[in-house]
């Protein structure tokens, strides 16, 4: 990968005004990345992404990580030329200026952070909580822990991000703690190492080529998360040089934990019972022969997908705000609250649709409709980043080799494709969010011409 050609000393508007923040410098970026994008997927979907491929359940994390590195390399060129909240939004709109496009752009990115954070209070609620008690609902459990989350996001993006920090750093002790087991039991004789090349599908070479899709398309919800960083932007001290190094670094660690963590999980328990668990690394720990306390290792995980819905729900909260500025969404979205000047509009908002989509699925569902979403998102942000190499900008900034965005482009489309042998449920939730979406973007239309205003056709930073 190139290096970063950025020099704060050179960039005009480095230190540009935005009634937000500016808090997060190079070290909480990088872990707020890496916590964004660990979480949820690899401690709850592992099971199911087993389920689908088989004993290779290495195989589709070494997938899902080349189609994310080669999107994360068009974000970052595009957020080094526009350091702007918004993120896809502002790039589909800069690039192509249909604001309809844009609305349902930001709009998807909105609802896969929803969705991953409603999958997350799944998570939070389901077999991780049992280790302690089962008395609660678990519906009436996602719907508190939404709304805890909600309240700690008004706070500040300080405050949130700190506790990230926290968070990031338990969730990679669980995961450690994954490795060392796996090396133990390797050093024991324990394992099996047959199971690494084990494939459920059998028959034709179609029939494993969907299921490896499959597994990939589901198992990809686990690298979702880089792409959030970017509605940050006007909160970051230095964005232009700060997210090339913070993106890929978060990445490449969280990539090959995930390929790690795949290979010790099928080493030494079967797909079939992976399958079976909504915890499927406590699996690993129980039969893993250190002894480790489930108990603990249950306390982790619940830590690493409160994580996981805490970045969502401030990636969605941020996203009405910059759609508020577009006035694409009514300028209300965009009011700060005083004192703490959070996005106080939009953090109630996206927190009362993620209460009313945690009762519409369960995990591998609302994380299927995560990654879907987000694929069909990349496609269009690949293309993108080509479009608006006409668009020179003044000050330097990366730039990504010219075949990675192409090939990001080819296999988000084929992995969002029904190659990918997705549930119909999964399209279904989809097609009423996105329907929810066209409906406020008409109504919005509708009231705007009654009040004789008119959005500007540019998506633009904080004013």
């Amino acid at each position: 990968m190139p290096a970063a050609r950025s020099d704060a000393t050179d960039v005009p508007g480095n230190g540009e005004e935005t009634p937000l923040k500016r808090a997060i410098g190079p070290g909480l970026l990088v872990l707020f990345v890496i916590g964004d994008i660990l979480g949820t997927g690899i401690y709850a979907t592992t099971g199911q992404v087993a389920g689908k491929v088989g004993g290779a359940l290495w195989l589709p994390f070494v997938i899902g990580f080349v189609v994310a590195i080669l999107t994360a390399a068009s974000y970052v060129e595009l957020v080094g030329k526009y350091p702007q909240a918004a993120g896809a939004a502002l790039y589909t709109q800069k690039a192509f200026k249909v604001p309809f496009v844009t609305f349902i752009v930001a709009f998807m990115v909105m609802c896969s952070g929803l969705s991953s954070a409603s999958a997350a209070a799944r998570a939070f609620s389901g077999d991780y909580l049992a280790e302690f008690t089962d008395a609660l609902p678990p519906t009436f459990v996602a719907i508190l822990f939404i709304l805890a989350l909600a309240a700690l996001n008004l706070r500040g993006v300080s405050e949130s991000v700190k506790t990230n920090v926290v968070l990031t750093l338990v969730e990679l002790t669980g995961l450690l703690i994954i490795l060392v087991t796996g090396a133990w039991a390797v050093l024991s004789g324990e394992g099996d190492p047959s199971r690494l090349g084990e494939f459920r599908a059998e028959g034709s070479g179609y029939a494993l080529l969907t299921s490896v899709l499959g597994a990939t398309a589901l198992g990809f919800f686990a690298f979702v998360g880089f792409e959030d960083s970017v509605n940050m932007a006007e909160e970051t001290k230095d964005p232009r040089r700060t997210f090339p190094r913070a993106i890929f670094t978060g990445v490449a660690v969280t990539g090959t934990l995930y390929v790690l963590v795949a290979l010790v999980s099928s080493l030494l328990v079967d797909y079939r019972v992976l399958e079976e668990s909504s915890g499927p690394l406590l699996e690993v720990v129980e039969v893993g022969g250190l002894d480790f306390p489930p108990k603990l290792f249950a306390l982790i995980a619940l830590f690493a997908v409160t994580n996981s819905a805490l970045i969502n729900i401030m990636m969605a909260s941020r996203l009405c705000y910059g759609m508020a500025n577009e006035r694409i969404l009514p300028r209300a979205m965009g009011r700060v609250l005083a004192g703490r000047r959070t996005p106080v509009v939009g953090i109630v908002f996206v927190s009362l649709l993620a209460i009313g989509l945690v009762s519409t699925g369960e995990i591998a569902g609302l994380g299927d409709t995560t990654a879907f979403l987000l694929l069909c998102v990349f496609v269009i942000v690949n293309v993108a980043v080509l479009v608006l190499r006409r668009d020179r900008v003044e000050h330097r900034h990366f730039r990504t080799p010219t075949p990675l965005p192409v090939l990001g482009a080819i296999t988000a489309l084929v992995l969002a494709s029904p190659l990918a042998d997705r549930p119909a449920h999964v399209y279904i939730r989809a097609g009423v969010l996105l329907a929810i979406g066209i409906a406020l973007w008409v109504l919005n239309k509708v009231v705007m011409t009654v009040r004789g205003e008119a959005g500007t056709g540019e998506v633009r930073s904080a004013e």
